[in-house]
């Protein structure tokens, strides 16, 4: 019997494939749809992601969010702990943080109340395939123990999959927004 180690294993094998394919395809205005979501958040302090290898880009959307109120993005400080979340600007200094992800250059942390999350699978039922190292998971149980959070997946269509092999200590999304539509979680 494969165990779940294995069995998300291959899941995420199979939803990088998916998702280098679409990130391959091209074309423009891939953020438009998250860029409509957090307009209805003017000013929340959010925190969004710098792109690497083949993630979706939600930089066009972020820049647009910087101009209403904080805008940070993740800082890995360990294996094991949550994520701290440092204020990004459009043009600000960055240096090269773990795993190749760009960090800015000065630390200037807070605690953000809408995180966009990187991933690498979806489902419609807000289960969430990441990287395998519980970064997000860790952070949101962490920031909705103290406040309501939005955690907002952000991925090409082409990630989605089903029967996701999900554990106890996945925090799931509240919403996932790809570059065709907006999917609302229904937690009723």
């Amino acid at each position: 019997m494969t165990d779940l180690t294995e069995i998300k294993a291959a899941a995420r094998k199979a939803a990088f494939a998916r998702r280098k394919e679409a990130h391959g395809a091209g074309g423009t205005g891939r953020s438009g749809r998250l860029s409509e979501v957090l307009a209805g958040y003017r000013g929340v302090p959010m925190s969004g992601y710098m792109p690497i290898r083949t993630e979706i880009d939600p930089l066009p959307a972020m820049a647009e969010a910087a101009a209403y109120g904080p805008v940070g993005v993740p800082v890995i400080e360990g294996a094991g702990l949550p994520l701290k979340f440092s204020r990004w600007e459009p043009e600000c200094s960055l240096k090269e943080g773990p795993f190749g992800a760009q960090i800015p250059e000065v630390d200037d942390f807070f605690e953000p109340e809408i995180v966009i999350v990187p991933l690498v699978g979806f489902d419609r039922n807000g289960g969430r395939l990441g990287y395998g190292g519980g970064f997000y998971d860790r952070t949101l149980e962490l920031l909705r123990g103290k406040r309501a959070t939005l955690a907002i997946g952000f991925a090409y269509g082409a990630q989605e999959a089903e029967n996701l092999p999900l554990e106890p200590t996945d925090q799931q999304l509240d919403m996932i927004i790809t570059e065709n539509e907006i999917i609302n979680i229904d937690r009723s």
